[in-house]
This record gives structure tokens, sequence and C-alpha cells, in this order.
């Protein structure tokens, strides 16, 4: 598929798809014209970078992680890098989680105030 459908089915813009190709991360083959053709695959192999960016990792970390990916080969050094990298990420989530929970906690305190203004103020 051209670089465009690609664009379009994963959600990201050609120029990401560029960079990624620029950075090893994507590849494509070239018609003749010179146009970009990338396989079927190409479109969940982008949207797993966009989550491991999402999940705060740089090119050069996401660069060692697929091969991991392509080829199922997970080296002991590999298989640390990515164990740090999940117990980050849930680190994140429990925080994210955290914040939520409060945002909820505020919410639900609002709707009361809202809902009965003269009981919250006999209540504090």
């Amino acid at each position: 598929m051209r670089i465009g459908e690609v664009a379009q089915r994963s959600g990201v813009s050609v120029r990401a798809l560029r960079y990624y190709e620029e950075q090893g991360l994507l590849h494509s083959e070239r018609s003749p014209g010179g146009q970009r053709h990338y396989a079927d695959s190409a479109v969940d192999r982008v949207r797993f970078i966009q989550n491991l960016y999402a999940a705060g990792l740089g090119s050069k970390a996401v660069l060692r992680i697929l091969p991991c990916m392509d080829h199922g080969v997970l080296t002991d050094e590999m298989q640390d890098r990515l164990l740090e990298e999940r117990a980050r990420v849930q680190a994140q989530l429990e925080e994210l989680t955290a914040t939520r929970d409060k945002l909820d906690d505020v919410i639900r305190a609002g709707q009361a105030y809202r809902d009965n203004p003269a009981a919250c103020a006999v209540a504090s």
C-alpha cells in the first residue's frame, strides 16, 4: 500500500512515516518511479511504534525493541530492557489511575454541591 494509505489507516502523518523510515523503524519498497510501497503489516507496526512513543520511549529504544516483534528474538539484554520499560509504564498507569480517582472525587463532590448546595454548606 502507498504511504498515504498507511498514514490514514494508522492515524499518523506522512511526515511521521518518513521519519520512521529515516530512523530505521519502518521499511518500504520503492517503485520504479520512487514511490514508497508498504506491506499491509506496516499499519500494525506503526500503531505499535506509536504506542511505544506514547509510553515515553524514544526512537533508539523503539529501534532496539522492534527486532523482538519482527523475529521473535529476545536476548537477555532485550528482556531486561523490556522489563524495565514495562515497570516504568506500570508506574505511569498507577499514577494516572490515582489522578483519575482524585478527579472522580472532585466530580462527585461538585455534583453533590450542584444537586444540593445547602446540604454541602451544612456538612462543611
